[in-house]
């Protein structure tokens, strides 16, 4: 009787994905999300439908949601092959969020699940391409602490120069127009450099992005 009824429940089990799946390939994510949920709470331990619930959380675009089952499939399922699938998309939410290094460690744990994955394989030489062109955070934030201070510096120099500048504007007046000249020339020379920072960082982005595609993503709608 006990084996009758656990029959039972794993087959409602499975009915809740099919109907989950059929909402799912036309696009009615939160429908598909409800039955999705609902298998779960048969039960908890499916692979199937923690990984299918994980899908349907990311085409809504509830990723972080998304990443916790997509975890929790990979931990539960004892197919390799199909563990894969869920590391691949953990990968996939953090290379869209730009998050390369997190990226690149889901694609690692894919491609130890399935060495012959040439799609993760791509996702993870990207990562690591875009990794290495990203600026470091700490050290943007670095400069911008140093310009705000060099900014209130200048500000309080200015100030305390002031008088100074004041007591020799006579002394100073014939010799104004050459500073002034060497000052505009190096204006000049610095926005020179500066036009031609920005036509060559111009270039080097079109050439990247020419070069670098999206991320490889599963077919989404493959749902067990």
């Amino acid at each position: 009787m006990l084996l009758v009824s656990m029959q039972m429940e794993a087959q409602t089990d499975r009915s809740l994905i099919r109907e989950g799946n059929r909402f799912f390939r036309t696009e009615k994510w939160v429908q598909a999300e409800t039955l999705y949920r609902k298998a779960l709470a048969r039960n908890g331990q499916n692979p199937q439908a923690m990984y299918n619930l994980g899908c349907a959380l990311m085409m809504q675009q509830k990723d972080s949601l998304a990443v916790n089952a997509y975890r929790m499939a990979g931990r539960l399922e004892p197919n390799k092959l199909r563990r894969t699938r869920s590391y691949h998309n953990i990968g996939c939410i953090f290379q869209n969020h730009r998050q390369y290094a997190e990226a690149i460690e889901a694609y690692k744990e894919a491609l130890r699940c399935n060495p012959d994955d040439n799609e993760t394989r791509y996702n993870l030489a990207l990562c690591k391409r875009l990794l290495k062109n990203q600026p470091p955070q700490k050290q943007n934030k670095n400069k911008d602490d140093k310009k705000k201070n060099d900014k209130q510096n200048k500000k309080q120099d200015k100030k305390q120069d002031a008088s100074k500048d004041k007591q020799k504007q006579d002394k100073d007046k014939d010799k104004q127009q050459p500073k002034f000249d060497d000052q505009q020339m190096s204006k000049d020379n610095i926005e020179q450099m500066l036009n031609a920072a920005i036509q060559q960082e111009k270039a080097t982005k079109q050439k990247l992005e020419k070069n670098m595609r999206q991320p490889r993503r599963r077919s989404l709608d493959k749902n067990w």
